[in-house]
C-alpha cells in the first residue's frame, strides 16, 4: 500500500565518502567533496570543494572547533566557530553552535542551541547575473 506523508521533507542523506571515528582527533583544516560524517573531533577548519553538494553531518559525539564552509550541513555536535552553508543547514536536538551561522535554508529543532547570530543569506544562483542595464533600483521604472 503507497502513503504519502504530508509536509515530510527529504533529509540529506548523503553517500558517505569520509568518516571520523569517534576515537579521532584531527588537527589541521580538513577539505572534502562528497559525504563526511565526523564522529570525533576536528581542530581547525572544514571546508567542501568548489562546485558540489557536499554534506558535512555531524553526531551528537562529534566536536568541531574552526570554521565551518561547506553547502550542506546537519549538525548534533558542537561546533565552536562560524557555520557557512550555501544551501542548507540542519540543527537537530543536541545541536551546539558558538558562532554565527550563515545559511540559505535552515532547519532547527527542539533543543538546538545557537550562541550567535543566525544570518540569511539568498541561495546563489550560478549564470543567472542580470547586466547592469537591467538592474532596476526599488520605486523605478523603465519608461
Amino acid at each position: 500500500m503507497f502513503t504519502m506523508m504530508k509536509n515530510k521533507k527529504p533529509r540529506h542523506t548523503a553517500h558517505i565518502d569520509s568518516l571520523i571515528g569517534q576515537n579521532t582527533e584531527i588537527r589541521g583544516d580538513v577539505v572534502f567533496n562528497g559525504g563526511l560524517h565526523v564522529d570525533g573531533k576536528i581542530k581547525g577548519n572544514v571546508l567542501a570543494n568548489e562546485g558540489g553538494e557536499s554534506v558535512l553531518t555531524l553526531s551528537n559525539k562529534g566536536r568541531i572547533e574552526g570554521e565551518v564552509n561547506v553547502p550542506n550541513v546537519v549538525i548534533n555536535g558542537t561546533v565552536v566557530g562560524d557555520v557557512h552553508a550555501l544551501s542548507h543547514v540542519e540543527l537537530a536536538a543536541e545541536a551546539r553552535v558558538h558562532g554565527n551561522v550563515y545559511y540559505s535554508l535552515i532547519e532547527m529543532a527542539m533543543g538546538a542551541e545557537v550562541n550567535g547570530n543566525l544570518v540569511h543569506r539568498a541561495s546563489p544562483q550560478p549564470n543567472r547575473a542580470l547586466a547592469p542595464s537591467t538592474v532596476m533600483e526599488p520605486n523605478e521604472s523603465h519608461s
